[in-house]
């Protein structure tokens, strides 16, 4: 079903199997109730521009949709698989680009204090006298044709139509919001960085952190919030540090470095969740951050201001759920070491992926049972690290698990010559920018050439992971929306929500007696998604699972 506005408050056009029109675009006056009729009726797949656009208007009328296709995200990604990554990815560029005309620049991000109205129609980019749901059935039509040309067109739909379930999770875990104690937060950082202080000055634990700095340089003021300075000051004692990161700090033996390590982190914690953050992302008791679908190249989400996928172990302490209530946290275990052996087919590294810690297994068979080494090894040979301690145990890996090991060094020859890789289903990296090549010296070349092969090795996994978590979710969406819970002791309980959603971790906020249906749901999405993206691999993908009221209790 596609969907546009006009004089109206929207349009809709039922669309055949074969993608074109089913009859003439109707005008509606309510949008929302019309979409909620629909729903009602069947589960259809409604075709929009950009849910961001759309969904969330659709939300707040309180109508939830089963499926869709978001045509700028699919148009993203067929941009990235013919290798125009970054190009203009709205309606209107991928009208122009259908139609042969000058492609529009996308218009800039709505700001999040003024979203705007359903397509307003200043908005929309397309020339004057094309219709928004005229552009829509031209150019799904258009991406279902490319869909069909590609090498593997089941997977690329399999792709398509996640990305666009993700869009949906994100926009209804972003009005939802992840319950958060207000009075919580505010306890943890009085309890860490002292009481609140006026504003424009520091911390009271940060100013005495800032004084203990300074003493230890002999008393010479030392601004700890300036690498530059901070460095100048180690030089003037005879030390010679190439910056202040913190593993860096720790290799050296001077008493200013346990201030300065203490005040690094609790300063990190000020910028990133200290009380402005609290202010201004945590309403009725719901921090409702905005995801952003399809946000980093290999797949994962985004988002935008609020910092969502890095949450400190110590702030998560303020998630809590509500009475009655409980988390289900569920995450991947292990996942990118069981996409390598998935992807690669290496029947000796799959026996070990059955194992319930893929490491330990490792360690069994190739490295004299030394788990950490072993778990180096993979993840050396995953990110491309083939000096320093790594290297001996690399030897052994490639020994080992050949096929693994030449699926890796394929995807990195690949990038080395500037070439694309794509994921499992068809996610493809970005072209390597233009002369990135070309340097002043031969070393510096060869290492660009080094750096571009070291992307393009973790691309293929971390992007088949990202496939994989996306499909897991989008399974788990519609789990979750088969739990209608019922009356339960007289009064309607309200069903499972997911609320938030990090790499290869989900969290579902649930009615506590709904907890074991939700942690089936779980398990059972996560092998339905092995199954969908790696067809009949060996491999298993399973789920660590924990319930808690507090999500700091999850691990």
């Amino acid at each position: 079903m596609a969907v546009g506005t006009g004089q109206t408050d929207g349009w809709l056009c039922p669309l055949r199997e074969d993608d074109t029109p089913a009859g003439p675009a109707e005008p509606v006056a309510d949008l929302a109730a019309a979409v909620a009729e629909w729903e009602r009726r069947g589960t259809p797949r409604w075709v929009w521009p950009a849910t961001p656009e759309v969904y969330p208007r659709l939300l707040r009328a309180g109508v939830r949709v089963a499926r869709c296709h978001d045509l700028a995200l699919v148009e993203a990604l067929r941009l990235g698989y013919q290798g125009a990554w970054g190009a203009p990815r709205s309606l209107a560029a991928a009208w122009a680009r259908l139609r042969g005309l000058p492609v529009p620049e996308d218009p800039p991000a709505p700001v999040r204090e003024r979203q705007p109205t359903l397509f307003d129609t200043d908005q929309t980019g397309l020339p004057e006298g094309v219709a928004v749901i005229e552009a829509v059935v031209a150019v799904h039509a258009d991406q279902r044709r490319w869909i069909a040309s590609c090498d593997h067109p089941e997977r690329v739909a399999l792709l398509a139509a996640v990305e666009s379930a993700g869009a949906l999770a994100a926009a209804e875990m972003g009005q939802v919001g992840l319950p958060w104690r207000a009075d919580i937060h505010d306890a943890v950082l009085t309890d860490l960085l002292g009481p609140r202080p006026a504003p424009g000055m520091p911390p009271a634990k940060l100013a005495a952190l800032a004084e203990r700095i300074t003493a230890a340089f002999g008393g010479r003021p030392v601004n700890p919030d300036s690498p530059a300075d901070v460095v100048r000051a180690f030089a003037r004692e005879g030390i010679l540090v190439p910056s202040t990161r913190s593993h860096v700090l720790r290799r050296i033996n001077h008493p200013a470095v346990p201030p300065l390590l203490e005040y690094k982190e609790l300063s990190r914690l000020m910028a990133a969740h200290g009380w402005a953050w609290l202010s201004e992302w945590v309403r009725d008791g719901r921090f409702r951050p905005e995801y952003i679908a399809g946000g980093v190249v290999s797949g994962r989400w985004a988002t935008r201001g609020g910092g969502a996928l890095q949450i400190p172990r110590v702030v998560r302490r303020a998630v809590v759920a509500d009475p009655g209530w409980v988390f289900v946290v569920a995450d991947a275990a292990q996942l990118e070491p069981r996409v390598l052996a998935a992807l690669s087919g290496d029947r000796r590294l799959a026996d070990a992926a059955s194992a319930g810690d893929l490491y330990t297994a490792l360690a069994a068979d190739a490295f004299g049972g030394d788990r950490p080494r072993a778990k180096v090894a993979l993840l050396a040979a995953m990110y491309g690290q083939t000096s320093g301690e790594a290297a001996a145990s690399l030897a052994i890996l490639r020994r080992r698990f050949p096929v693994a090991w030449e699926y890796l060094e394929a995807a990195a020859r690949v990038g080395e010559r500037g070439g694309l890789v794509r994921s499992r289903l068809g996610r493809t990296c970005p072209p390597p920018m233009p002369g990135w090549r070309e340097a002043d010296t031969e070393a510096r070349a060869q290492e660009a050439i080094r750096s571009r092969g070291r992307f393009t090795r973790n691309f293929v996994i971390q992007a088949s992971a990202a496939d994989f978590a996306l499909t897991w979710l989008a399974d788990l969406r519609q789990r979750l929306a088969g739990l209608r819970a019922g009356t339960h002791g007289g009064a309607q309980e309200a069903a499972p929500e997911l609320v938030f959603f990090q790499h290869d971790e989900v969290l579902v906020h649930c009615p506590r007696r709904l907890a074991a249906d939700v942690a089936e749901a779980v398990q059972r999405a996560a092998v339905r998604a092995g199954q969908a993206v790696f067809g009949d691999s060996r491999v298993r993908f399973p789920v660590d699972i924990a319930t808690v009221e507090c999500y700091a209790d999850a691990r």
